[in-house]
């Protein structure tokens, strides 16, 4: 993987499921920002999938 192609990942999962996402929206409300926050580091199927997607792109600027 390339690094444009990793950031054209992200960009695609952030703008599909996570803008306006419902899930988010509510958690923020009950439980501000940075539990929200949490939530998708930590129980999101699409934040896990970020998460992946962001070690990649440390692979390739660390070659």
């Amino acid at each position: 993987m390339n690094q444009v192609t990793v950031v054209k990942e992200i960009d695609e999962l952030i703008e599909d499921y996570c803008d306006g996402c419902l899930a988010k929206q509510q958690l923020r409300t009950e439980r501000g920002k940075a539990g929200a926050h949490k939530f998708c580091i930590e129980s999101c199927t699409v934040g896990e999938q970020l998460h992946f997607l962001g070690q990649e792109l440390l692979k390739v600027y660390s070659k």
